[in-house]
């Protein structure tokens, strides 16, 4: 069902808000992976009768088929596995996650042998979507998360209080507010931790009980059945961090030597990278209502230059000053998705020609110096292509005066 258009009142009097269709259910722009891929999910646990750890949804070899795909075979359901029509008899698993297999199958045997999981990379690599896909596979939810800041309290890796309820109650367990992490434990689900290197050292290591002694103590309840929190079959953490952080809130050895570290890296190969461009941008357009318009030549122009800037090195072999901004596939799709929304929404003229501007403000983030740097750019790879006879390039040559 499309979201309900919001409609606005034309009395002048009654303008402070914009009224929707009481009757239908409010949309949500993003669902999270156990409900956007609900029917691959409930396929592969049918399809896949083989051991399971305790605790986990699907088997460790169905989790690698959930996140890679099943590489464009059909995979057929035992027929004593059909539920009445429930599930298709075959389905295609289609990969999300564009990166190597072996990364994925390191990770999984990781979480399969109850040790926590870090993922390491550049900012923009999909650490945050692996962490999201692997925790949904394996215990049916990705919401059980913290948000690494350094306003991030203990509380949020422990418990807090209902302080109404403990000021009228005491210290009891209604008043306990469990967090996601002892959540996770009490339900033997995965909890994910976004951005711990974010977190003071002093909560980080609140982490580190949690990991080795697999429990929690609530001393204010203590005496009482209450009184401690152990972790279930199921239980495991997955945490990432980016590699710009380094330095921001350095882990203890001790939080460190309780994870298992992945790195994830940028995507190697160009058609690959333009392709989840290219997917990405679509959906983030249809999001928003409109259809995604950009061609297929202006999207291979700008993933070769978000490639060129991120490596210091063109397709060529040429040399290239990188900015320091980190040019991420990430950032690639929301250059994209702009455009796209900006041929919907504002048409006319030629989609090549916001291409410097959306760069620009893509580059220029943190230090003015990568404005010069972007210059530069344009006056060696895109000016040498152009000189070979492109036309795409020359065009976009001809536009280095919108870098101004």
């Amino acid at each position: 069902m499309s979201p309900t258009n919001p409609t606005y009142p034309t009395t002048p009097t009654d303008l402070s808000e914009p009224t929707t269709d009481q009757a239908a259910p409010p949309a949500r722009q993003i669902l999270p992976a156990e409900e956007r891929y609900a029917q691959e999910l409930a396929f592969l646990a049918a399809y896949d009768e083989g051991p399971r750890p305790p605790g986990w949804a699907l088997t460790p070899a169905a989790v690698v088929t959930f996140v890679c795909g099943s590489d464009g075979e059909a995979l057929a359901l035992p027929p004593k596995r059909r539920k009445d029509g429930a599930l298709p008899a075959k389905l295609v698993v289609a990969p999300k996650f564009v990166g190597e297999r072996a990364l994925v199958e390191r990770c999984v045997v990781t979480l399969a042998g109850e040790r926590g999981l870090l993922l390491v990379g550049e900012p923009g690599t999909a650490k945050s979507m692996l962490s999201e896909l692997l925790s949904a596979a394996v215990s049916g939810t990705s919401e059980l998360t913290v948000q690494g800041t350094a306003g991030t309290t203990e509380d949020a890796f422990r418990y807090g209080w209902n302080y109404a309820l403990l000021l009228a109650q005491g210290p009891t367990p209604q008043a306990l507010v469990a967090s996601p992490v002892m959540t996770a434990m009490r339900t033997g689900r995965v909890a994910r931790i976004e951005e711990v290197t974010r977190c003071l050292p002093e909560v980080q290591d609140a982490l580190v009980s949690i990991l080795s002694d697999r429990r929690v103590s609530v001393p204010e309840l203590a005496g009482t059945a209450d009184a401690t929190v152990a972790a279930v079959p199921g239980f495991s953490v997955i945490a990432t961090a980016n590699l710009r952080d380094r330095g921001v809130s350095e882990m203890s050895a001790a939080l460190k030597r309780r994870f298992n570290f992945e790195t994830v890296h940028p995507i190697a190969d160009a058609g690959a990278e333009t392709e989840l461009v290219r997917t990405q941008a679509t959906a983030a357009v249809q999001r928003a209502g409109a259809a995604f318009g950009v061609d297929d030549a202006v999207l291979d122009v700008l993933v070769t230059v978000f490639r060129d800037l991120r490596t210091g090195r063109s397709s060529e072999g040429w040399d290239v000053e990188r900015p320091g901004t980190v040019m991420s596939t990430a950032e690639a799709v929301h250059v994209a998705a702009s455009l796209g929304l900006a041929r919907a929404y504002l048409p006319g003229g030629d989609v090549l020609d916001l291409v410097p501007g959306h760069l620009l403000g893509a580059v220029r983030k943190d230090d003015p110096a990568d404005h010069g740097r972007l210059l530069g750019y344009w006056d060696g790879p895109v000016r040498r292509r152009a000189e070979d006879g492109s036309a795409m390039w020359r065009r976009l040559w001809d536009l280095r005066e919108n870098l101004r």
